[in-house]
């Protein structure tokens, strides 16, 4: 048995080396490694001018938030939206920044609430067309169209598969095409980023959005499972930065900062057709 003397010297020197324990056990997670789709402006996109990096409102929004808890971040290009969303599920990366929420990969990832950001989808049709096209049930029996890019909550993808005729296109620029040239009657496409190729390709006279979004789907912060930063902390402060984020109407400012940025970059002959 310790003598009594050792012990409680043992016992001292503990509780003095606590405070250093805590804070290594704080400071393990000042940076985080942070993925994305590369193909979803204005939120997220791959930075043309630096593509193994991503760019977008998300991440200006994210980095306001990490920025405020002693965070870096570093936001890295890990390939299609597939292939972003298998890197967090490993750990290998840490978090996304613009993923819609879905049940099978509840069991993978921690969503954080609320969303970073909501994106709507709008109707688009030709100018003048006579008769609105407000509902789904509006749009049944027409042919439209829906980039293979564009994201939509599942019941409205159920539903888009249930009682819908839609063309996918390799992305939205053709599906606008083809809604030009009377192939299609009509074509799914956010908000934002339809107004954006609209402008760019000399389209916003011919084609409008009607009033009213069809789908509002939210892209959240979905943290992995696996990552090593993974703790009650970072996901309490998480979701307190996204709460005063949605309140501030800072989302808004960072949406239409980074629309301007992405027409500009549409301007630009090599990037334009990758839309």
């Amino acid at each position: 048995m310790l003598p009594l003397r050792h012990t409680l010297t043992s016992l001292l020197a503990g509780l003095f080396l606590l405070p250093s324990m805590a804070a290594v056990a704080a400071g393990k997670c000042d940076r985080l490694v942070v993925t994305g789709s590369p193909d979803a402006p204005p939120y997220m996109w791959r930075d043309p001018q630096d593509p193994a990096h991503l760019m977008g409102a998300n991440a200006d929004l994210l980095k306001e938030a990490a920025g405020q808890m002693g965070i870096k971040l570093e936001f890295l290009f890990a390939g299609k939206r597939s292939q972003a969303l298998e890197e967090v599920r490993t750990g290998r990366m840490d978090l996304l920044a613009d993923t819609p929420l879905k049940s099978s990969e509840l069991e993978s990832l921690d969503f954080i609430h609320p969303p970073i950001a909501q994106n709507e989808i709008m109707v688009w049709t030709r100018a003048g067309r006579p008769q609105p096209f407000n509902s789904l049930a509006d749009l049944q029996g027409h042919p439209g169209a829906i980039s293979e890019k564009t994201r939509v909550t599942s019941a409205f993808e159920n539903a888009i598969k249930d009682h819908l005729t839609l063309e996918k296109q390799p992305n939205l620029t053709q599906a606008f095409q083809k809604l030009m040239l009377g192939q299609v009657e009509f074509v799914l496409a956010g908000r934002y980023a339809g107004m954006a190729l609209t402008q760019t390709l000399g389209m916003s006279r011919d084609l409008l959005a009607q009033p009213l979004p069809l789908d509002r789907p939210g892209l959240y912060l979905a943290l992995s499972f696996n990552s090593a930063c993974n703790d009650p902390w970072l996901r309490g402060q998480l979701a307190k930065k996204m709460t005063e984020l949605a309140a501030s109407g800072r989302s808004n400012e960072a949406v239409t900062r980074n629309l301007e940025l992405w027409k500009a970059q549409l301007q630009q002959p090599t990037s334009a057709t990758h839309q």
